[in-house]
């Protein structure tokens, strides 16, 4: 240690009169003991005050430039050393240094810098201002034979590809060109690893999806599901995942999708619809996923039904009733629920068999597959009167449905149970449903659901209240008594903050249950007539119109 401290006084001498006759001896000393003890040689640097000297001995011109640089990056090895790096002014130098020739530089001024940023996003937002992400990427153009520094540009590619900041300048580079000729060049699986963990974050950003498309990387991410998808080896399974994990990653960006589907005709489109019928849970997996991906457009979905890919899902979710692999079936459900959405498709689909298959998943326990299992049923029966009768006669459905709506632990699963229940109702506007949902003891539930944060759900409920109340007032009654439903409307109907649609399906409902005694009753109670008659100044007029006819309601039966 006394060799130590007498090569840092001289390294701070040598480094003040910008003489290096003495510099190589003490850098070599310091290398010496970080790599013998590398904490306690970084607390005497830091105690000397050596690292404020470091800047002036990072010169291009330099022999010993590498090895400073080499030196903090192993001091930057140490937490405690990270923010005094930075505070020595050691950062604009090393960016500095990245335009050298030289690959030794290079390598260890990209050591230095990435462990001095590791795991502090401020840092890495410093380096990407400075302008480091066009550099790096033009070093791993240039340098692209030579291991170190590819693994040391794909290592700070990775880190700051983690950050938003990051995206736009990795999109106004060549990164995408670069990644995709290294990849293709790899053999090795840990080297193939390296540039997916760099490809997955970058390939979050749409404008980056599309160039990576069109530099031609969709074509070795099949390349890789070829040649692994029958490989039982740990690297041969992680590799298939990887690739066919980005593969669907890439086709979330609608311009990627739009370019990859082709019209129903590309090959990558034909590729992925083989996956689903293969023997391989990851494979169908990607597969379903893909679709549901390619299905975000009402043309694409259209194209997909007429050509039978319905009848694959359908026997894809066959063969995992019993095998009851959950990804696959959310997989799966979230295709159908997407391919569903387009008016044209839902009684093709219906008539294809859709609904029964996916009522054998009602007995799942997992929230995954009963939210789309519900979101799927539930485009189905959209302006579907005859399929919404059916399934809401389904006694079977509904009682779960009314089990769902008091899933307080999954606020999706709740939601959806809930939609789907009133959708039953207001797409069937069938007594026989209505008496079901009464059966079941849906009604408390539609009454909670018209007090929702959300207007739409608001909307749903009110409307299907309405429809029990006019198809059967009677049988509904006690329930709607006992879910202070009248209270429930003269609050909605008061707010102030209630949109206008919500004001006018109230006071609709109102005039419905005045049918009813007990109800008609609370409704005189809780003196109705007087917040009606202020809405009837309201600068709706659907609103207003409604509100003078239901206070000619009310002032009559009063």
């Amino acid at each position: 240690m006394d060799n130590l401290s007498e090569a840092l006084e001289k390294l701070k001498l040598a480094s003040a009169d910008s003489s290096t006759d003495n510099v190589e001896g003490c850098v070599d000393c310091l290398l010496k003991a970080l790599a013998n003890n590398n904490t306690e040689a970084s607390m005497k640097i830091q105690e000397m005050g050596v690292l404020a000297r470091l800047p002036s001995l990072l010169t291009p011109q330099s022999s010993c430039t590498p090895k400073v640089a080499n030196i903090i990056a192993e001091v930057a090895k140490n937490e405690f050393m990270r923010t005094s790096c930075v505070d020595a002014g050691l950062i604009p130098p090393l960016i500095q240094l990245l335009t050298s020739p030289d690959q030794e530089v290079l390598l260890q001024t990209g050591r230095a810098l990435g462990n001095i940023c590791y795991d502090s996003h401020s840092l890495q937002a410093q380096l990407i201002n400075m302008g480091v992400i066009p550099t790096l990427v033009k070093l791993l153009a240039v340098h692209s034979n030579h291991t170190a520094l590819t693994e040391m540009c794909l290592i700070a590619f990775g880190n700051l590809a983690e950050l938003e900041s990051s995206k736009e300048q990795f999109a106004s580079t060549n990164i995408a060109e670069e990644l995709v000729r290294l990849f293709q060049k790899q053999t090795e699986h840990e080297k193939k690893e390296m540039v997916f963990e760099v490809l997955a974050p970058l390939a979050e950003n749409d404008v980056i999806k599309l160039q990576l498309v069109e530099a031609g990387l969709v074509e070795c991410l099949l390349q890789v599901v070829a040649q692994t998808v029958d490989g039982e080896r740990e690297e041969d399974v992680a590799q298939l995942k990887t690739a066919s994990d980005l593969m669907v990653l890439l086709l979330l960006g609608d311009e990627s999708m739009q370019k990859l589907f082709e019209g129903g005709k590309g090959s990558v489109f034909q590729r992925v619809l083989s996956w689903i019928p293969s023997n391989n849970h990851q494979l169908q997996l990607a597969g379903a996923l893909a679709i549901a991906n390619f299905a975000r457009n009402d043309g694409n979905c259209i194209h997909m039904v007429d050509t039978g890919i319905v009848q694959k899902l359908l026997e894809l979710l066959d063969r995992h009733v019993d095998e009851g692999n959950v990804t696959v079936q959310h997989a799966a459900l979230s295709a159908l629920r997407n391919l569903a959405i387009p008016v044209v498709n839902k009684s093709k689909m219906l008539s294809a068999g859709v609904a029964d298959v996916v009522l054998k998943f009602l007995p799942s326990e997992m929230p995954p597959v009963q939210f789309k299992l519900l979101g799927t049923l539930r485009m189905l029966i959209d302006t579907q009167a005859e399929a919404a009768e059916q399934l809401g006669t389904n006694m079977k459905l509904v009682e779960r449905l009314v089990e769902w709506c008091e899933a307080k632990d999954h606020a999706g699963v709740m939601g959806e149970s809930n939609r789907l229940l009133s959708a039953l109702i207001r797409h069937s506007k069938s007594k026989e449903v209505v008496r079901t949902v009464i059966q079941c003891g849906g009604v408390k539930h539609l009454v909670a659901m018209a007090t929702s944060e959300h207007m739409i759900m608001q909307n749903e409920a009110l409307v299907a209240l309405g429809l029990i109340a006019a198809l059967d007032l009677v049988a509904a009654e006690k329930d709607f008594v006992g879910s202070s439903l009248v209270s429930m409307l003269h609050k909605l109907l008061s707010d102030e903050r209630s949109a206008p649609e919500i004001k006018y399906n109230s006071m609709i409902l109102i005039c419905a249950v005045m049918g009813s005694e007990p109800l008609h009753k609370e409704v005189q109670t809780l003196a109705f007539i007087d917040v009606v008659s202020k809405l009837r100044a309201h600068e709706n007029k659907t609103v207003s119109h409604q509100a003078s006819l239901t206070e000619q309601r009310l002032t009559a039966q009063s």
